[in-house]
């Protein structure tokens, strides 16, 4: 029996996503492909066979891309079962069925997806729509990743010299702990995460850098909800592999309450920490239940400098609280702190979504922004209180779309951020200091998991 396992996008990484369940299918004697639409094109000749079509959800990008893929699907493979399993998979359930997909997973899905697959080969009859969250512990795999293209395919690691190296993406962990009303994790996990064992994360890192790879970026939505067990993971990491750099994704209070970790992580090759500040506004961090405020993300800042790591921050730019004013205050902030090179410009233009189940329901400002669950848009419509905020941030959008086309620096689409956000309130933009900080290490492919797809990223289909 063949199955297919379809990752729209994974942030232009080689997807954890679909290498790890392919380990648990291959494993059960099923004939498994990996297909991943950011580096491949959705044809009949891999799909049209296929008796299960199960594509990995993880982010808001990657369903907006599988939406557009939908019918597609359904026309090269008419006989094939359908599942969507991953993080936006039960949450966008009402769309997903509409694309005739029968089964939506989320959670630790694995065992689920064997099963179904089991069902199928058995000829069982699984017309019936059926959507599952499952939570319990699993027996993590090492990730079979040779139906993928080649690792050096994928985005790289780009460094301050001009050089570059080529990333293993892994996972230490899923799920979070903390409870941030717009984190999409929350209406899934709701306070839990699963930590994958170390000895399953070396082995991964292992086969990756057989096949090249220098770095390591960790997918976890935190690396340090389990602190002791990231320390483990470093540790082993970086006794196996003294020269292998990684980067990993931390939350601003975590850095400043596991402050004690950061001189050991940058021994141990961590050269930069992304971390979601999200706002400089204490009002809007409160209505998000951040759990940091804005003098919390100048100690992350000084912390991380003093470490010698450097600080990788996403925000959230645009939300129903924010003013012409308070973006203008945001980028301001960013130049006073030197951060200018350190921040994708794509983080500057991102609006907050409100998917299905989000707790940012709970406010009533919220319910009385939002309108009825839009599939078109995966979520909640909402519009800010000032037209001119969704007209900058579309402007916004725009001019950081074309810049990543024409491959801009991020200090020239910063200066141009800076004049539209001044020009909103009528004002001449002062000239920007000659020092804005100094260029860090990034990924290559700087698009963001909560970013609405770009036309280049919808070709594939």
């Amino acid at each position: 029996m063949k199955i297919a396992l379809i990752s729209p996008y994974e942030l232009g990484r080689q997807p954890f996503g679909i290498a790890e369940p392919a380990a648990w299918l291959a494993a059960a004697d099923f004939e498994v492909c990996c297909v991943d639409l950011s580096r491949e094109r959705l044809t009949p000749e891999r799909l049209a066979e296929c008796d299960l079509i199960a594509v990995h959800l993880a982010m808001h990008t990657a369903t907006r891309i599988a939406v557009a893929a939908g019918e597609r699907l359904r026309a090269i493979a008419p006989r094939a079962h359908l599942c969507a399993y991953g993080l936006y998979a039960p949450v966008n359930e009402s769309a997903l069925r509409n694309l005739c997909f029968t089964t939506v997973l989320g959670g630790e899905a694995e065992p689920a997806l064997l099963a179904l697959a089991e069902r199928l080969r058995a000829g069982a009859a699984t017309r019936q729509a059926t959507a599952e969250i499952h939570l319990g512990r699993i027996d993590f795999r090492v990730p079979r990743r040779d139906g993928l293209p080649p690792l050096g395919d994928y985005a790289k690691l780009m460094l301050p010299n001009g050089a570059s190296r080529t990333v293993a993406f892994t996972e230490a962990s899923r799920g979070c702990k903390h409870l941030c009303r717009h984190c999409p994790v929350v209406p899934i996990y709701n306070g839990r995460f699963r930590i994958v064992p170390v000895e399953v994360v070396l082995a991964d890192i292992r086969q990756q850098i057989a096949s090249g790879a220098a770095h390591v970026s960790f997918g976890d939505p935190d690396f340090l909800n389990g602190p002791t067990h990231a320390l483990r993971v470093v540790r082993a990491m970086h006794a196996e592999w003294p020269d292998l750099s990684f980067d990993a994704t931390v939350k601003i209070e975590h850095l400043i309450a596991q402050q004690r970790l950061l001189p050991e992580f940058a021994e141990s090759g961590c050269l930069f920490l992304t971390s979601a500040v999200e706002s400089i506004d204490q009002r809007v961090l409160e209505h998000l239940a951040k759990g940091h405020d804005a003098e919390d993300f100048e100690h992350a800042v000084a912390l991380l400098d003093a470490a010698g790591i450097a600080l990788a921050p996403t925000f959230v730019t645009f939300t129903p609280w924010t003013t012409l004013e308070g973006y203008r205050e945001l980028l301001a902030k960013l130049v006073e702190l030197a951060l200018v090179e350190s921040v994708a410009p794509i983080q500057l233009c991102i609006r907050l979504l409100i998917p299905a189940g989000s707790r940012l329901l709970e406010l009533g400002e919220i319910q009385a922004l939002a309108g009825d669950p839009d599939e078109a848009l995966l979520g909640h419509a909402w519009r800010h209180p000032d037209p001119r905020v969704d007209a900058l941030q579309r402007e916004a959008q725009r001019l950081v779309e074309r810049a990543t086309n024409e491959n801009w620096s991020r200090r020239r689409t910063f200066a141009a951020l800076w004049e539209r956000a001044h020009a909103a309130l009528d004002r001449t933009a002062p000239d920007l200091p000659a020092e804005l900080g100094a260029p860090i290490p990034c990924h290559s492919e700087p698009w963001f998991c909560c970013a609405e797809p770009t036309s280049t990223q919808l070709q594939a289909l």
